[in-house]
């Protein structure tokens, strides 16, 4: 999977030196669709696609639209890769899909329940404690986590091939701005909070334990950007893609790739923070879980990154 990551860098970097380069200017939103705040629901039909079969039951899927490309807004229509994805598995199953915009924290409880939700698809990374309720699909995605900062306030620490980086140590003693529930949330807490010994799913033991640092969690990553550009925090922490999405779509930012320093178990050179993200479906959904790897598979690495070119606008 790390190829569709390069890949999708490689990409990204064509299409726009300022996508994580800053536009210049002051900060402001871009946003479409319902406020992160308001649950919304759309078809699996998804306009052009109204001909998708409904042989079976419905199939529920819970996702948070505010984390483009892998889900986002397109006027009142729910899109995005993880979507493209689904309605596939829709496909392949005579099945009608179903999305509802939640927040992102109450996904994994609620799929586990069974109940209101058959799906999780949200970029939604693999971690020990939510395998735990949850089945996940095969890993579709590796991504890393980013730092979003006002233009010129930060100076990358160094540079990996063509990606410039940032180590944890260099956010020592700011405010940093998280999406709540998130890897990069946890990553965060972990680094602020965790003293040695600690049990935690990702992260170094406390990179940024008394360092000053401090953490506020908002409902979408573009909510957390909005709130450096008000000064309400410094940086966002977030994963690439959105990352690099909401740098494009709002002036006055820059972004560079989050590293943990050398020597950091054991490490000869800095190295990312890194995650897989996977679908999860309800414990015992074994034909849909079926479907889904299915269609991962037929995908493959290619597929991925073409879907993910598709939503990056960079057909």
């Amino acid at each position: 999977m790390k190829k569709i990551l390069a890949l999708a860098m490689a990409a990204a970097m064509a299409l726009s030196l300022a996508a994580c380069g800053g536009n210049g200017g002051s900060a402001s939103s871009n946003k479409g669709g319902a406020s992160a705040s308001t649950p919304g629901s759309a078809s699996g039909s998804q306009g052009s696609s109204s001909s998708q079969p409904s042989g079976g039951a419905d199939i529920s899927v819970y996702t948070n639209a505010y984390f483009a490309p892998f889900e986002y807004y397109d006027g009142t229509d729910i899109v995005g890769v993880d979507v493209d994805v689904m309605n596939m598995v829709g496909e392949k199953l005579g099945r009608k899909v179903v999305y509802t915009n939640v927040e992102f924290g109450t996904i994994i409880d609620t799929v586990s329940a069974g109940k209101l939700a058959d799906v999780g698809a949200a970029g939604i990374t693999i971690t020990d404690s939510r395998k735990e309720l949850v089945d996940f699909s095969d890993p579709y995605f590796t991504s890393v986590q980013y730092v979003i900062y006002p233009a010129g306030s930060m100076t990358p620490d160094g540079t990996d091939g063509d990606v410039s980086y940032i180590l944890w140590d260099s956010l020592a003693s700011k405010k940093i701005g998280v999406q709540a529930d998130t890897t990069g949330d946890i990553y965060v807490d972990m680094e602020i909070n965790a003293a040695d010994g600690d049990d935690y799913d990702l992260g170094r033991d406390g990179m940024l334990l008394n360092s000053g640092a401090e953490e506020t969690r908002y409902d979408s990553a573009q909510l957390a950007a909005d709130a450096v550009g008000a000064g309400q925090v410094d940086v966002v922490v977030v994963d690439y893609l959105p990352a690099s999405y909401i740098v494009e779509k709002n002036s006055g930012f820059e972004c560079a790739a989050l590293y943990y320093a050398a020597g950091v178990d054991g490490a000869e050179a800095p190295f990312p923070t890194e995650e897989q993200y996977a679908i999860c479906v309800t414990k015992g959904q074994d034909e849909l879980l079926a479907a889904i790897n299915g269609v991962l598979a037929d995908l493959g690495e290619d597929g991925v990154n073409d879907l993910v070119m598709k939503h990056m606008g960079m057909e």
